[in-house]
């Protein structure tokens, strides 16, 4: 089935140095971008992440030091990476709680403004998790009745989810062909935050989702805890939660 798109759709898959979205980098990237009238184009780029990439990671994805050591940074090939995704809606697999928040870290890294909040986000995982609970590897397997050769490259990972998701709308009726509709459909939480540390309650406020105040809207907290936006800002979270939380932070103040 050839997706309904309005907008090109970019499918994408990370390769990296580890999971943890705060202190990780990117080592490759590698991007499908499908446009409304079927034309596919691929792009993949190793990166030095400018830091070791441990043998667990490389156990991996198959990726070392060596690998990458001439390389460009990130935030060399950055503005090219915002250009390329620019009025593209995004699809991964995992994408939505790894790829989407270690890529916006990255882009704010290397002080490139892109609003990736404009856009419209696909995690092929979720629909996948909901309809049939497995991973990319079974689900390829599942959909496309094929083995996937490559799995945890980045070209592979990226071309497999694609077919997934065209498989996924020709296999289940009730899901509709419609970027909007997907978006909605893979997303856990509407996140205020791409790292899910903070989400809209059913009237568009925003609430903390972890801690001890989770499911307590972040403006009632700053308001009864002086310490405890100081405590985010010292603390192992991602850069835009932390813009977040101060925006919202400004944004209360300007009540008083």
């Amino acid at each position: 089935m050839q997706l309904n798109l309005k907008n090109p759709l970019i499918f994408f898959d990370l390769e990296t140095t580890g999971t943890d979205i705060v202190n990780d980098r990117i080592v490759e990237i590698s991007y499908l971008k499908v446009y409304p009238n079927g034309k596919e184009e691929c792009k993949t780029m190793r990166i030095n992440p400018g830091m070791h990439i441990p043998e667990s990671s490389t156990a991996i994805h198959g990726i070392t030091d060596a690998d990458v050591k001439d390389c460009p940074s990130f935030k060399e090939e950055a503005k090219n990476i915002a250009n390329d995704i620019e009025g593209c809606d995004l699809a991964g697999y995992n994408s939505n709680r790894f790829d989407i928040p270690l890529l916006a870290e990255e882009f704010i890294r290397a002080d490139v403004d892109i609003d990736m909040k404009k856009r419209k986000f696909i995690d092929v995982q979720t629909i996948f998790h909901k309809m049939e609970q497995r991973t990319l590897s079974a689900a390829y397997k599942f959909y496309c009745e094929k083995d996937l050769i490559g799995a945890h490259g980045a070209a592979a990972d990226t071309m497999a989810t694609y077919e997934v998701l065209k498989a996924q709308l020709d296999r289940y009726p009730n899901l509709k062909n419609d970027i909007n509709y997907l978006s909605e459909f893979s997303a856990f939480n509407k996140n205020a935050d791409f790292a899910g540390r903070i989400v809209y309650d059913e009237k568009g406020a925003e609430c903390i989702n972890f801690g001890k105040y989770k499911g307590r809207k972040v403006a009632d907290v700053f308001k009864e805890d002086q310490g405890y936006y100081g405590w985010i800002m010292q603390s192992n979270f991602t850069l835009d939660t932390k813009r977040v939380l101060t925006n919202i932070r400004l944004r209360e103040s300007m009540k008083k």
